[in-house]
């Protein structure tokens, strides 16, 4: 896949934090681990470009119903903050954490530790939900292959077997080591959570996951083999339900160019929980967004709620990349 269209920094830095340049709203980085703090609400603060007036006023509804939002959507080419409301508040994002196990897994192919791995399908990796792996006949698939079933569906067994290979420690390292702090994928996927289990398989902070998804685009995350790597495998992703929902694209064919837009767009989807992170290139420019909600999902209605200001997030999205900038 073709990444978005945007220069090289010349200034290296890690992506998982933002420039320093007085960019408007909360910069992603602080003290504490990811899942400090995962439980609290968010006080619904932040900056914005006067081009998401609709997506603050969508996301500042559902949060007066009681959500707990985070949204971050920033330049692809200068890093500069376009959206940040309460960028740092760490939530649940149920399986979007699987773009950090995607990141190790692809540097382990390409630094050589896994190689042509023909993965078995065992017991313990076994969970309900998303995915295809558990309706195939196929008991065993190379590494590539799975994380392509990850990349696409978030395939739940071949989430499990991938992260039983490569090791949860190393995916906590790398994020590290990518400047990911508030981040991380805490747990494998379960039917049912208890008393001793984490309470949910990843968590992250909104403004974190933007910062990522640039680096992905930049080809700044390890480096350009890896980041074209995992990309290639999120673009498959058939999810746009949510942000993406409003882009007009195919949901099972949209790696190409498409009206002069490519995207990669990556959900979390939980009892609860609406978590979207990615990018999307257009005519006029690029920007890499986040944005997590979590809700009483108590109702039909709350959760469509919860959709449709997504939706129109998305919407003022497509409007900033095919339209000029206001100068």
């Amino acid at each position: 896949m073709t990444e978005p269209d945007a220069p090289h920094s010349s200034r290296r830095r890690r992506p998982g934090r933002p420039a320093d340049d007085g960019s408007a709203g909360n910069g992603p980085v602080g003290g504490g681990r990811a899942g400090g703090g995962g439980r609290s609400r968010g006080k619904h603060r932040g900056g914005a470009d006067e081009r998401f007036t609709a997506t603050t006023e969508a996301l500042g509804t559902i949060a007066q119903d009681g959500a707990g939002v985070s949204a971050s959507i920033i330049d692809t080419s200068t890093g500069r903050a376009l959206l940040a409301i309460d960028d740092r508040l760490v939530q649940p994002v149920s399986g979007l954490g699987r773009v950090l196990l995607l990141i190790e897994v692809a540097a382990q192919l390409e630094d050589g530790r896994l190689h042509g791995d023909r993965l078995q399908r065992m017991a313990r990796d076994t969970a309900t939900g998303a995915g295809l792996w558990q309706f195939l006949q196929e008991p065993t698939m190379q590494v590539s292959d799975l994380a392509t079933l990850v990349g696409a569906t978030a395939d739940a067994w071949a989430t499990n077997a991938l992260l039983t290979t490569v090791g949860i420690d190393a995916v906590r390292a790398r994020a590290e080591s990518l400047g990911v702090e508030r981040s991380a994928l805490i747990d494998r996927v379960r039917d049912r959570r208890g008393p001793d289990d984490a309470p949910d398989v990843s968590v992250a902070a909104s403004g974190e996951l933007s910062w990522l998804f640039r680096g992905l685009a930049l080809g700044e995350v390890v480096d350009q083999t890896v980041s074209n790597r995992v990309l290639g495998w999120l673009s498959l992703a058939a999810d746009l339900s949510l942000v993406a929902g409003s882009f007009g694209l195919d949901p099972l064919a949209h790696r190409a160019l498409d009206h002069g837009l490519q995207s990669v767009a990556v959900t979390g989807s939980g009892l609860g929980i609406r978590a979207e992170a990615g990018v999307l290139r257009g005519p006029a420019s690029s920007v890499c967004y986040a944005v997590t909600v979590r809700f009483e999902d108590d109702s039909l209605q709350r959760r469509l709620a919860v959709v449709e200001a997504m939706r129109t997030m998305g919407t003022e999205v497509l409007e900033v990349v095919h339209a000029p900038a206001e100068r």
